[in-house]
């Protein structure tokens, strides 16, 4: 098969293994959901546009890594070996990137949502905020499955995980925090061209890294 339909053949794979066993995706909605009730309980109401930007991407950075962390943890080393055979490293990585961002984009749109209904919206602009949100779901699906196919190799592959992605998260949810303030307070949108700009690179950066380091890793 060449590089496309090995990718199509393991997206298709992704999705049937998940609905098979939809106790690991509607784990991660409760969790969301929850989390988001858990914060009206404590807070009733937010009329301040910074706490509920920042409370918003605290929610789901912990919803996506706990629901992109099992993209290589959860595979067996015999499965990985009959991967090995059958499809290239490229084609591996890239279709766990292309399904975890899927996965974020459903998750995001219910958790925004969901957010909005809970909490009073404070949107200035709900459609560019959404676009910030867009791009923050591909942020982090991109960086944390690369950093979960490197700590997969490790034996505690949790605490290496949280590890390494402190120095690249950081600084991404910044420029987002930054990205989304100027889409709920309404400013122009050409204010937000650099962020923008700047978590486009990050993604490319974290892609091609993805695909130049993931086969060395993989024929470990």
């Amino acid at each position: 098969m060449d590089l496309l339909n090995q990718v199509k053949f393991l997206i298709r794979k992704e999705i049937m293994l998940e609905w098979r066993s939809k106790y690991a995706l509607n784990g991660i909605l409760l969790y969301v959901v929850s989390t988001v009730f858990v914060c009206y309980l404590a807070f009733r109401e937010i009329t301040s546009p910074p706490t509920w930007n920042a409370l918003f991407w605290i929610i789901m950075l912990f919803a996506s890594v706990n629901a992109i962390t099992k993209s290589f943890i959860q595979e067996s080393r015999g499965r990985q070996l009959y991967y090995y055979t059958i499809t290239s490293a490229q084609a591996i990585i890239i279709s766990k990137i292309i399904y975890n961002i899927f996965l974020m984009l459903l998750l995001s749109a219910i958790a925004l949502g969901f957010y909005t209904l809970v909490f009073k919206n404070l949107l200035g602009d709900p459609l560019f905020y959404f676009f910030a949100v867009i791009l923050g779901s591909v942020s982090f699906a991109s960086v944390f499955t690369m950093i979960s196919g490197i700590a997969s190799k490790a034996n505690n592959a949790g605490g290496l995980m949280a590890i390494l992605s402190f120095p690249v998260i950081i600084p991404l949810l910044v420029v987002l925090i930054k990205f989304s303030k100027n889409a709920m307070d309404g400013l122009d949108r050409s204010v937000s061209y650099d962020e923008i700009g700047v978590l486009i690179a990050i993604n490319i950066i974290v892609i091609t890294t993805s695909l130049l380091l993931f086969p060395y890793l993989w024929k470990d």
